[in-house]
């Protein structure tokens, strides 16, 4: 009986300690919290979690909601990967060269001091306020701080791991290949779950700040009916997407390096 009574707690025990319990306890609490705070304001300011929800119900049916979503995934992306194509060569340049880290450190901390929406007016003049505008906005917004993820990466792999394929007599190409590039792993994978939420911001700031398209375009017709509920439709679901976005780049991380990632 004391056995049985003693598997039970273990079980328990290993239940509770499990990452999906506390994290689906801390949706719950969240939803909880929202429809606390929405019975305190007027449904025009503050629409409730089950408002948000009829409205999606009736979005997601149309068609609309959706098809606007896809169609700003478009400029999401694109600005992503160009950032990623910048940001993580020239991290790594910067990260295994002090002369180029000297160099380019000054200018980049510069840089990254400017909001991002300063450079909203040069990305107008340069670029327009159409699609082009968009993806430039989403690359800056990400660039920056995935450059810094992958410098301070790079600059703190071990010496001693160099070292050691230098003792065997590795050269500079199969070092980079066969050590940096697998010691890297773990911070690119960092700076791509910082950059994929950085996109996800650029997305709708692009679309509001330039001329209003999708998402963007949703949410200003919404204001100007005095529509909470549609509005806080698309934040929840930019939130619920990048939340899906970050799962899957940890999905892929546990799967691509279980040695880094502890259980």
């Amino acid at each position: 009986m004391s056995s049985s009574a003693d598997l039970a707690r273990i079980r328990m025990r290993d239940i509770f300690a499990s990452s999906w319990l506390p994290y689906l306890a801390s949706i719950c609490a969240g939803l909880m919290l929202w429809q606390l705070i929405s019975t305190q304001l007027p449904g025009v300011i503050f629409a409730s979690p089950v408002a948000v929800a009829d409205h999606l119900v009736g979005a997601f049916a149309s068609g609309d909601l959706p098809a606007r979503f896809a169609n700003s995934l478009r400029h999401m992306i694109l600005g992503l990967g160009l950032a990623l194509l910048v940001a993580v060569p020239l991290g790594m340049l910067m990260g295994r060269s002090e002369t180029a880290f000297h160099m380019c450190n000054p200018v980049l901390t510069a840089l990254f001091a400017i909001p991002s929406v300063a450079f909203v007016p040069f990305l107008i003049i340069w670029f327009g306020v159409f699609f082009e505008a968009r993806v430039a906005l989403v690359f800056v917004m990400c660039v920056f701080d995935i450059l810094i993820t992958v410098t301070a990466g790079a600059r703190n792999i071990e010496p001693r791991v160099i070292q050691a394929a230098r003792s065997f007599g590795a050269n500079r190409r199969t070092t980079f290949f066969s050590v940096l590039l697998p010691a890297s792993y773990p911070f690119l994978m960092t700076a791509l779950r910082i950059g994929t939420i950085r996109a996800v911001n650029g997305m709708i700031t692009a679309e509001l700040f330039f001329a209003a398209v999708n998402l963007g375009e949703y949410m200003e017709d919404a204001s100007s009916v005095f529509d909470s509920a549609a509005m806080l439709s698309v934040v929840f679901c930019l939130s619920l997407f990048g939340l899906l976005a970050q799962e899957l780049v940890k999905w892929a991380e546990a799967r691509l390096l279980p040695w880094h990632v502890r259980s």
